[in-house]
């Protein structure tokens, strides 16, 4: 494996020669000047370059112009530095950062790697310093000056990384030795449990219309979690697709010869160990076979802003080999281990948007560090594949490896990795479609698809979703796919998750309604639910009744003690009392009728989109401007994911999360896609692209992409130099 990762950066180095002007140039404003940005009638920045470099220092640039703040504060956060600017409060986030990213380190680790891509990483510091050089009226909240190394504290561009799932309260109980207070009040809000994750549909030749592979891009992410962008330069690049803020390459999206979409996976890339701790003259070891290893000690000194300046606390850290240490379980500490490859990491997320077709792409996928994704791809050869994970390492199949393991068993260590061949995957299925909608890969296509007895269940403990169940009918059997008709498809209104619940609902009341007779006042919309298609519409009454009471039940179930082995929705639809469903429902008439004086209330009315700032956290108000949203929750089977859900000064509800930018994609000799994202490409209120697109997303309606700087140039509204 390390031969062939580096055999490839040589063959990419050697394709991909430095420009002589930037080596002889110290000026940003020379290079600038090899820069050329267009910014079409949606705002979109089509960033042309000579080099690589030349595209990424314009692509850094304009994302500065577009919201720096987003950029600026994923840094802040990436580096551990948040309390520095939110206060003592974020200290744990802080610590739980520096656990696992090291400054020193990545610094030594920019300077050991290749040339291409640390000129690629001089462009990004260089793109934004230029930024700030030329706008004196943007002051950021920290970070001044950006330097290269910074790119690599940020390598993962997935919604929720690896290191989010170390626990800030255990964190603060292991280390602090108590819990704050603002941790124990946020351990008394309500679970926001909406499912983050995406959508990825690939289309064979053999089912579109036009003998075309088609491909769906779809994110289901925090809104305004990445902006659009277009990346070209006479080196090879011309990507398309959706950026996280503050990186330099296309995390979602697509070139004029093949497309990637990512999906949030549960294939296993993350275990925990009991550590068997052993303290003598003064420090900590720990055992690992016939051995007793010492812990590595770090002190690391954090600071954090106050009424009165800065304070900074001291912890005292500590790692086995496995990993940092986390929290204390039954007199064990526990340790993580997780993929940490900064360079890796970034060198296969840009390379992929260079491929020129699967063998390109197969060959980034060998890097093996996007640690928490699945990748759905398509191609201009009709290629259609999936990969499940791609960071596994290798286990010992005889351990319970959903569980934390006896860190003193040497028989418990990850065993290198698998190969991708190894890895479950899907390429060419004879049903000529493929989808993923965070769930199984077991039905990733259909009855084409991997047979799970071929592989560890470590590799796919995923389950089925109601999204998934919804993704498979509205693909299978249909031959005459165009765009249109796979936008129509990944919006389909059905809510699959209903066709469980509501009859267990139905059922109680019938039941239930022949002993209490008190129960004819629920009659009517008990009837309307019976009568139901199981389809939203603004204008849905039944979708208000099923998304109240099924969010009433949810409460339920999280409560319950013992909910078994099966899903939270198993439990609501046959685990619970007939009385308990109808006093959820009852609730939900009661909530109804209170917030909006009946309960003959319309989806629309309820389910909002609303953006009145640009704040990272945003605001909501009633009293405000909103636009009704037909499309509901993924947790229902929407597979246009709407996250929505009321504040404490609201009673309409409003989305924060769900589809973000989406894009559909036909390839052929010559390349078609549209596109959508939420809101706007600009985050300034103030800009004519901050909510220009509101109204279309809502309605589940695309512009074109402008692919070809032909059309680019036609319907520019912009053309400049950076600093221009």
């Amino acid at each position: 494996m390390r031969k062939l990762f580096y055999l490839f950066l040589v063959i990419f180095t050697a394709c991909s020669s430095p420009g002589t002007e930037d080596q002889n140039t110290s000026s940003l404003e020379q290079r600038a000047k090899g820069i050329t940005i267009i910014r079409d009638n949606w705002g979109v920045p089509h960033i042309y370059g000579k080099t690589d470099a030349h595209a990424v220092f314009g692509l850094m640039y304009a994302q500065c112009e577009d919201d720096f703040n987003r950029v600026e504060m994923n840094y802040i956060n990436a580096m551990g530095r948040l309390a520095e600017v939110e206060g003592e409060a974020e200290i744990y986030r802080d610590l739980r950062m520096k656990l696992f990213i090291d400054p020193e380190e990545m610094k030594q680790a920019y300077e050991e790697s290749p040339d291409w891509l640390k000129e690629l990483m001089n462009a990004f510091a260089d793109g934004i310093n230029y930024y700030l050089e030329n706008h004196p009226e943007v002051k950021p909240k920290l970070l001044t000056h950006f330097e290269p190394w910074m790119a690599l504290t940020f390598s993962e561009g997935s919604i929720g990384g690896d290191i989010e799932r170390v626990s800030i309260r255990d964190l603060e109980t292991f280390y602090g030795g108590k819990v704050s207070e603002e941790m124990a009040a946020d351990a008394l809000i309500e679970v926001d449990d909406e499912p983050r994750g995406s959508n990825g549909f690939a289309i064979a030749p053999s089912n579109s219309a036009s003998g075309n592979a088609l491909f769906l891009i779809n994110p289901h992410t925090s809104f305004f979690f990445r902006s659009e962008v277009h990346m070209i330069s006479e080196e090879g690049l011309n990507a398309y697709g959706a950026v996280t803020w503050g990186q330099f390459f296309v995390y979602q999206g697509f070139n004029e010869h093949c497309g990637w979409m990512h999906t949030s996976s549960r294939a296993d890339a993350i275990d925990e160990y009991l550590e068997t701790i052993i303290e003598k003259d003064g420090a900590y070891y720990y055992k690992h076979g016939n051995e007793e290893k010492e812990l590595k000690t770090t002190d690391l000194t954090l600071p954090y802003k106050t009424d009165t300046g800065m304070e900074e606390k001291t912890f005292t850290v500590y790692h086995s080999h496995h990993g940092p240490v986390i929290r204390e379980e039954d007199g064990k500490w526990v340790s993580i281990s997780l993929m940490q490859e900064p360079v890796k990491a970034i060198t296969q997320s840009y390379l992929r948007t260079k491929a020129k077709g699967h063998e390109d792409f197969y060959k980034t996928m060998e890097i093996r560090t996007n640690s928490s994704n699945n990748t759905v791809y398509a191609d201009a050869e009709g290629n259609i594949a999936y990969y499940h994970g791609n960071f596994i390492p290798k286990r010992n199949t005889q351990f319970d490896w959903t569980q934390p393991l006896d860190g003193s068993d040497p028989a418990t260590d990850w065993q290198g990795l698998h190969t991708v061949e190894e890895m479950i995957t899907v390429l060419n299925p004879e049903n000529g479609w493929i989808q993923n909608c965070n769930s199984t890969p077991f039905t990733a296509a259909g009855s084409y698809s991997p047979n799970p007895e071929d592989y560890p269940s470590y590799m796919a403990p995923d389950r089925e979703n109601f999204r998934g169940i919804h993704a498979i009918r509205v693909l299978e059997n249909k031959k005459d796919f165009t765009i249109e008709k796979l936008i129509e498809a990944a919006y389909d209104p059905y809510l699959t998750g209903f066709e469980v619940l509501i009859p267990s609902l139905l059922e109680a009341y019938d039941q239930k309604i022949k002993s209490n007779g008190d129960l004819q006042q629920l009659s009517e919309p008990m009837e309307m639910l019976r009568n139901w298609d199981l389809r939203y519409t603004e204008e849905s009454i039944p979708t208000s009744l099923a998304v109240y009471w099924g969010q009433e039940m949810l409460r339920v179930a999280r409560n319950a003690q013992d909910r078994g082995a099966g899903s939270i929705y198993d439990y609501i639809a046959k685990g619970t009392s007939f009385d308990t469903r109808i006093e959820a429902f009852a609730k939900a008439i009661q909530r109804l009728e209170s917030d909006f004086g009946t309960w003959k209330t319309a989806w629309g009315e309820i389910n909002r989109f609303q953006r009145i700032t640009g704040d990272i956290v945003q605001p909501f108000d009633d009293d405000q401007p909103s636009l009704p949203v037909a499309f509901a929750s993924g947790r229902w089977g929407s597979l246009a994911s709407f996250g929505a859900r009321t504040y404490p000064n609201t009673k309409k509800m409003y989305g924060t999360s769900g589809n973000s930018f989406v894009a559909v994609v036909e390839f052929g000799e010559k390349l078609r896609a549209v596109s959508i994202v939420t809101g706007g490409q600009s985050g300034d209120p103030q800009s004519p692209h901050f909510n220009d697109q509101s109204l279309m997303y809502t309605k589940g309606k695309f512009k074109d992409v402008l692919f070809y700087r032909d059309d680019v140039e036609k319907n520019s509204e912009r053309t400049y130099n950076p600093g221009d």
